[in-house]
């Protein structure tokens, strides 16, 4: 067996295993996501939330999803029909390979790469061209004006989501995710994580992945009471369910960044106790919580104040954090807490 697991199809196998376990932890969780999701959503309300379908309402994810991918898939007569079913499926498929270089222990990761942060922004810059496509082959008004909204908005806050990690970087010295968790394993527990060296930054990322991820109050590629569901207005069935599902995987994804940039990733806060996967996913369900409280409780900001944050604050406060980061480490200030890369952690 050893003998073949060294082979090529060997090695083939592992690989389309290991993938298939990532994809499988991905999928599990969306249903939880969505399910816990609507829950918060109706505990902030004060009503009940799914309750009917399993226990505890649990299976209303599956029943949703069953419910989309039996129904007909509409096309609009005047669309262009190649592109209308391509731009769901970008949009999924960009949000679930971006998990490849994403570790969940010391060496639990498909692609131990060396730029796995210059990766995760190159998906997620693809990503847009998904709802840019939605929108165009639509051929109606409506979606074509969310997805630009949803362009404009999504590269505003790439820039500054860019900024805030390249202060990670420089303090950390690589542009590997386990290189950064590592960096964070010191001897004062949840203290030597990054989230104390680069507090500003913490909530400026929060703010700005919830933007990047048109989670409210920055929903407005799709406010209903302005653009009918914007991007997506003509999508019915699985598509939409395609549309729906990425962004749920891409909102998992910037919780699984903050946990790592910031929080130590499988680090475990307290001295003493073992690291792992499940403070890992811990971590990213707490921020996913914090996702879904901001969406339960925060009114809707108007586009202009979107673009006015984006631009004139976040961008030059990000920016103006790469010069003091850069200056604490070139002289390793503050017992070389901006400088890992110096002091080994």
């Amino acid at each position: 067996m050893a003998e073949f697991l060294s082979t090529n199809l060997g090695l083939a196998l592992i690989i389309a295993a290991q993938c298939l376990l990532v994809i499988g932890f991905v999928m599990v969780s969306l249903l939880f996501l969505v399910y816990g999701d609507r829950k918060i959503w109706a505990a902030v309300q004060m009503r009940r939330g799914p309750n009917v379908v399993g226990v505890y309402g649990l299976l209303q994810t599956v029943a949703d999803a069953l419910k989309y991918v039996v129904k007909e898939i509409v096309i609009p007569a005047g669309a262009d029909r190649t592109v209308f079913m391509l731009a769901p499926m970008i949009s999924f498929v960009l949000a679930m390979i971006a998990w490849a270089v994403i570790p969940f222990n010391d060496r639990w990761v498909l692609a131990d790469i060396n730029v796995a942060i210059l990766y995760v922004f190159a998906i997620s810059s693809l990503e847009v061209y998904g709802v840019i496509m939605g929108g165009w082959a639509s051929n109606s008004k409506y979606p074509f004006l969310g997805s630009l909204r949803s362009a404009a908005q999504m590269i505003s806050y790439e820039v500054s989501i860019g900024f805030i990690i390249i202060g990670v970087i420089i303090s950390t010295g690589s542009l590997n995710f386990g290189d950064i968790v590592r960096a964070q394993d010191g001897a004062y527990g949840l203290f030597s994580w990054y989230w104390l060296p680069h507090l500003p930054m913490v909530f400026l990322f929060f703010i700005s992945a919830l933007a990047e991820t048109n989670r409210p109050p920055f929903d407005l590629p799709e406010a209903e009471s302005e653009l009918v569901a914007g991007y997506q207005v003509e999508y019915s069935s699985t598509p939409f369910l395609l549309f729906m599902a990425g962004e749920y995987i891409a909102i998992f994804l910037m919780c699984a960044l903050t946990t790592l940039l910031f929080f130590g990733g499988w680090l475990s806060p307290i001295p003493g106790i073992p690291d792992g996967a499940l403070w890992m996913v811990g971590k990213m369900a707490f921020f996913f919580f914090l996702f879904a409280m901001v969406k339960a409780i925060t009114p809707r900001y108007r586009y202009d104040q979107l673009m006015r944050i984006g631009w004139k604050v976040f961008l030059p406060m990000s920016l103006a954090w790469v010069v003091i980061v850069a200056f604490f480490a070139q002289f390793e200030l503050f017992g070389g807490a901006y400088a890992r890369w110096a002091v080994g952690g």
